[in-house]
């Protein structure tokens, strides 16, 4: 009220809208967690695992290729994709720091997960709360 007579209806609502559009982005913001690209030779089990992040509030891509990474994404791994990188993506691969997922349990797959600088190894099948709490410790580092 400025002149002591009250706005129209439709102002007050449009005034509501924009607040409300204000809360829904700030609430977008605090709930997703950030980016994460799960890479995985099967394609199927990558998106899989994207979804379920997505779920969780990750803004998660599924991938069976190595692309550049998104400011602050977080890289989950399936080791036996490292096989078809060449020494200068290893590099690439080893600043990430990736959570290495895979189905080998034996002391050389360790031992290569530590030359990667791995935040993290999770042996397959991964319960996705266990790799959300992975990514969300990894997040926190950078």
């Amino acid at each position: 009220m400025v002149d002591g007579t009250m706005p129209p209806a439709e102002t007050l609502l449009e005034d509501v809208r924009e607040a409300l559009a204000h809360l829904a982005a700030v609430e977008d913001v605090s709930h997703l967690r950030g980016p994460v690209l799960v890479l995985d030779d099967d394609a199927r089990l990558a998106e899989i695992t994207a979804r379920g992040l997505r779920r969780l509030g990750f803004d998660a891509d599924a991938s069976t290729a190595l692309r550049t990474l998104k400011a602050r994404e977080v890289l989950v791994f399936d080791l036996s994709l490292l096989e078809s990188l060449d020494a200068g993506m290893h590099q690439d691969l080893r600043v990430t720091r990736p959570i290495i997922v895979t189905g080998a349990t034996d002391a050389a797959s360790r031992a290569l997960a530590e030359s990667l600088e791995a935040s993290a190894y999770l042996v397959k099948p991964v319960e996705l709360e266990e790799l959300a709490a992975a990514i969300s410790r990894r997040m926190v580092e950078t």
